[in-house]
C-alpha cells in the first residue's frame, strides 16, 4: 500500500533537490561565462574594456574616454562612460554597444583568429557593432579589412566563437 504522505514528502524532496541543483548550476555557468569573457576580452591593466573609451560614444562618430566614476560592469567586463545618459543607454542594451571580438582587431580575428592589439580610435561600425583595428608600425588593418570585409566577417565570427568555447 502506498503511503500518500510519504509520496508527497518524496516529491517535495525531489523537486527541492532539482530546483537547487538548477540554481547552483546556472549560477556557476554564469560565473564561468564571466570568467571566460574576462580571459578573452581585450582589457587594460585595470580590467576595463576599450582602454576606458565610452562604447556609446563610438556611435556619435567621436570616441571619447569615459570616467571611472561612471563605470558599469556587464557580465564581468567593466566599461567607462562620459555621461550618465550614455551609461543608461548601455545598461538598456549592452549587446548593442559591446565591441565585436572582445575588442580585439577585427582584421586579425578574420584573417587567422589572432587576438591583436588595437588603436581604439581606429574603428568601423559594421552591422551596428563596434569593430576595432590595429593601426601602428606594421600598418593600418582597416585598409585590408575594407578590401575583403565580406569574406572576413564570417571568418572573424567563426574564429571568435572558437575562442569563446
Amino acid at each position: 500500500m502506498i503511503n500518500l504522505y510519504g509520496m508527497k514528502s518524496l516529491t517535495l524532496f525531489v523537486f527541492t533537490f532539482l530546483f537547487f541543483s538548477f540554481i547552483t548550476n546556472h549560477a556557476q555557468t554564469g560565473s564561468a561565462s564571466n570568467e571566460l569573457r574576462k580571459k578573452h576580452f581585450r582589457l587594460n591593466h585595470h580590467g576595463v574594456a576599450l582602454d576606458g573609451y565610452d562604447p556609446v560614444s563610438y556611435f556619435s562618430d567621436k570616441p571619447t574616454k569615459g570616467k571611472s566614476e561612471l563605470s558599469f560592469e556587464y557580465k564581468g567586463i567593466i566599461y567607462h562612460f562620459t555621461s550618465i545618459e550614455n551609461r543608461k543607454k548601455f545598461e538598456k542594451n549592452p549587446e548593442k554597444f559591446e565591441p565585436e571580438y572582445g575588442g580585439w582587431c577585427a582584421f586579425a580575428m578574420g584573417e587567422n583568429g589572432d587576438k591583436v592589439e588595437v588603436d581604439p580610435m581606429r574603428y568601423k561600425i559594421i552591422n551596428g557593432k563596434i569593430n576595432l583595428f590595429y593601426n601602428g608600425i606594421l600598418g593600418d588593418t582597416l585598409i585590408p579589412w575594407n578590401e575583403n570585409e565580406k569574406e572576413l566577417i564570417p571568418k572573424a565570427n567563426a574564429n571568435w566563437n572558437m575562442v569563446m568555447k
